[in-house]
This record gives C-alpha cells, sequence and structure tokens, in this order.
C-alpha cells in the first residue's frame, strides 16, 4: 500500500526518480571530463533544477535547457562538451536503468457485468463478470489517452490493462480477481527488472517516443526523490 504523505493523504500520483539510476546510466556512459547533460522539457520531465545538481556531482559541465526552470543555455565555455543523450541518462533506452516511477492509487474497487460498460461513452464493456479499480493518475498527469484498451500497469503483485477512456485524473483497471483494495498501488510504469511495466511499452502502445511519454507526466503528481 502507498504510504500516506503530509502533502498527498494518498489520492495524486505519485513521481518517484531514482538519483541512484541516473548515477548508474552517467557511470556507464562513462563521459569524458566537461561532459553535458540535455534537460530541456524539464529535464523530460524528471526535474531540471534538481536533475542538474545531481549531474553536477557527477562532473556535468552544465545543463542545457529550454530556459523555462531556471537553468539557463549551455555556456559557451562548455560549448564543445560532450552532450549526453536524455533517453541514456534517464534510463529511456534498451539497457538502461529506468530513472522515473509513475503510480497511482486505487480509490475504489466495484464489481463490473457482462455488457456494463466503463468511462465515457461506455465504449469499454465488459466481456464477462469482473471487476473494477478505479485509479488516481489521468492524461493531466501524462496517462495518454490512447493507452486505454492497450496498456498494462502493475496492481496486486500482477499485471492488468487500462480499459475505457482515460479521463483526466483517474482511469479504470481491469482487475479480475486479484485482491486489491481502496488505497493499493498501481504502477503505470517504472523499473522492469522489478517486473513494473517500462515506459518503452507506453511508448510502443502510444506511438510516442519515450521522451514525450516522460514529459507527459505533469506537475500534477506528487514528486520525491529517493536515493
Amino acid at each position: 500500500m502507498t504510504p500516506a504523505s503530509p502533502h498527498n493523504p494518498g489520492a495524486a500520483p505519485v513521481v518517484r526518480i531514482s538519483r541512484a539510476a541516473i548515477a548508474a546510466n552517467l557511470g556507464a556512459l562513462a563521459p569524458e571530463p566537461g561532459f553535458a547533460v540535455d534537460l530541456r522539457g524539464d529535464a523530460y520531465g524528471h526535474g531540471a533544477a534538481r536533475t542538474a545538481a545531481w549531474c553536477a556531482a557527477r562532473g556535468a559541465a552544465s545543463a542545457r535547457t529550454d530556459g523555462g526552470a531556471g537553468i539557463g543555455p549551455l555556456p559557451e565555455a562548455a560549448a564543445d562538451a560532450v552532450l549526453l543523450d536524455a533517453a541514456d541518462v534517464f534510463g529511456l533506452a534498451e539497457g538502461r536503468s529506468a530513472a522515473m516511477r509513475l503510480s497511482g492509487t486505487a480509490l475504489v474497487v466495484k464489481d463490473l457485468r457482462t455488457g456494463e460498460g466503463v468511462s465515457y461513452g461506455y465504449r469499454h464493456r465488459a466481456e464477462r463478470d469482473t471487476r473494477i479499480a478505479l485509479v488516481t493518475g489521468g492524461y493531466a498527469q501524462g496517462v495518454v489517452r490512447s493507452l486505454g484498451g492497450t496498456a498494462e500497469v502493475l496492481v496486486g503483485g500482477a499485471r492488468r490493462r487500462i480499459v475505457g477512456r482515460v479521463a483526466m485524473d483517474v482511469c479504470m483497471i481491469d482487475i479480475d480477481d486479484l485482491d486489491v483494495r481502496r488505497g493499493d498501488e498501481a504502477v503505470f510504469f517504472g523499473d522492469p527488472a522489478c517486473g513494473e511495466p517500462s515506459v518503452r511499452e507506453w511508448a510502443a502502445a502510444t506511438g510516442l517516443h519515450a521522451c514525450e511519454i516522460v514529459t507527459a507526466v505533469g506537475r500534477r503528481a506528487l514528486r520525491e526523490a529517493v536515493a
């Protein structure tokens, strides 16, 4: 179960950024002294200010952004620096450690009978008696609308599919007979080594680039940095 937070008593989705994963990816890249990291788009959703500080601690000469995160452009002194690809630094490429984990919380669990529908327009109708979990996390937090019926989340120890149209702040998960209760965590994407869906799976399901998926995770989700 997701622990409560004084800022979020278990309602809003949670984004966790792993400093260890970023450090591991930088170490694997073994850049030359004076390298720079591309942090445009708020470090592709990872938080430019914090990420710049972590990268600087690993020897980054500077960070490059679109100017909206208080980190300024790449200075002339580092213009010839090796500019690392965000897909590698943030674990969006194959073989790298995933730095971002997005999870929601089950708000309601209810029965869904054969033929009954869920979400806007009831475009998804149950083909059998099943159970549905209403989970925090919608397109305002980066759960792209087109993921309904295609992507899976990790909930109740198993992967289950998002069904129906994704709403602004919630989505529906077909949990079948899983033991899922109000307050349980649902992982949208994270570390595939832990059985969690990969952001690359979401990219394949939507046709978007993995960088676009993580950048779409807005600030309406609670953000936490973890070791």
